[in-house]
């Protein structure tokens, strides 16, 4: 297995492979294992529905019992646009090939709209954990506009047979506030319903772009997974991290943005993505809260690009994958076999933490 991965990372496998990190030491956080529901939560004020439910998703799939997730996103027909997301492989307009696929690519759970899953929910809800997605952003409105808003209840995706409920706040945004208020609510009912819940802790704000895009700064989406845990989120879906100090850089010029400390730069990360990563984790209360990091974009190289964000979330102490467009924007047998080359980097014992 081993082999397959090095293959599949070419130049970059000893970069990736044989980092050792030394800003945040591997002993200071919480590494995914099989008893991360009961360590973790078994302590916390989720109920015992809660733990079921986030047992059952840990327990799926070719990961299960392993302490680690992959899951297979298909909110896109709303957030990119149906026709945009589903041209490459018309086929997945249908909603059961949606769940077909995160079935047969060994998937822990399949997170998708109220539409996608409430369509098949009596055939496919007992068979593959379900993370209903509550709010998007929607791409129809013109001039576009940038807002995530609820599309339907909590107790609907209960009704549904949901596992988990999931949703978005782009931080940093004019609108965030509203988002947080909305989704501490639907968080704190989805619980009390005995549902877990999944934060896609974005980032969205023009300013954020300057001579680099830190949408993806580890900095600034290391603070979005930190207010993530805080209102509730019981796993952190996050973009893997590109490039660092985006306090840094909206605090030139004259401007006063956030709350800073040079350590942050100098002694909790490096340039290394690792340790970039490992920033994240770090705010997701050292990991006792699981971070996934999202597959990216469908592109020419989206097996090497797969593995290789596999390989940088599990050495820097992440929970797993959430990948969509690299796995249904293809034929379904190659998107089979791109989820279980991701899977295989988790289940691979040679793929330590750094």
């Amino acid at each position: 297995m081993i082999d397959r991965i090095v293959s599949a990372l070419g130049a970059q496998a000893p970069y990736l492979l044989d980092h050792t990190s030394t800003t945040i030491p591997r002993e200071s956080i919480t590494v995914p294992s099989p008893s991360s529901v009961t360590d973790v939560f078994g302590a916390s004020d989720r109920n015992s529905r809660v733990l079921v439910n986030l047992q059952r998703i840990h327990s799926t799939g070719r990961l299960a019992d392993t302490g680690y997730v992959s899951i297979l996103p298909v909110d896109q027909g709303i957030e990119h646009s149906a026709g945009a997301s589903f041209a490459k492989n018309p086929i997945y307009f249908d909603p059961a090939r949606i769940v077909e696929l995160a079935i047969e690519g060994g998937c822990n759970a399949v997170a998708s709209t109220f539409g996608v899953l409430g369509n098949v929910a009596r055939t496919y809800a007992h068979h593959i954990p379900f993370v209903v997605k509550i709010n998007h952003n929607e791409l129809l409105t013109y001039p576009n506009k940038f807002d995530q808003v609820l599309f339907g209840t909590v107790r609907q995706a209960h009704d549904m047979g949901a596992a988990a409920i999931g949703a978005t706040i782009y931080f940093g945004s004019a609108e965030s506030a509203r988002q947080i208020v909305e989704i501490s609510q639907a968080f704190a009912l989805a619980h009390e319903l005995g549902m877990a819940t999944i934060l896609w802790c974005y980032l969205r704000n023009p300013a954020f772009k300057a001579d680099k895009d830190y949408h993806v700064a580890a900095d600034l989406t290391g603070q979005a997974n930190h207010l993530g845990v805080t209102i509730g989120a019981d796993i952190i879906k996050q973009k893997l991290p590109e490039n660092n100090g985006g306090f840094k850089a909206l605090n030139m010029g004259g401007s006063s943005y956030g709350k800073l400390d040079n350590r942050m730069y100098t002694e909790l990360a490096s340039d290394h993505p690792i340790d970039l990563c490992r920033y994240q984790v770090a705010n997701c209360y050292m990991g006792r809260i699981g971070l996934i990091n999202s597959g990216g974009a469908s592109g020419d190289n989206d097996m090497a690009e797969a593995i290789a964000t596999a390989v940088i979330n599990k050495r820097a102490g992440g929970m797993g994958l959430i990948s969509g467009r690299k796995a249904f924007q293809r034929p379904m047998d190659e998107g089979v076999e791109l989820l279980h080359a991701i899977q295989d980097v988790y289940l691979c014992q040679d793929v330590t933490i750094a």
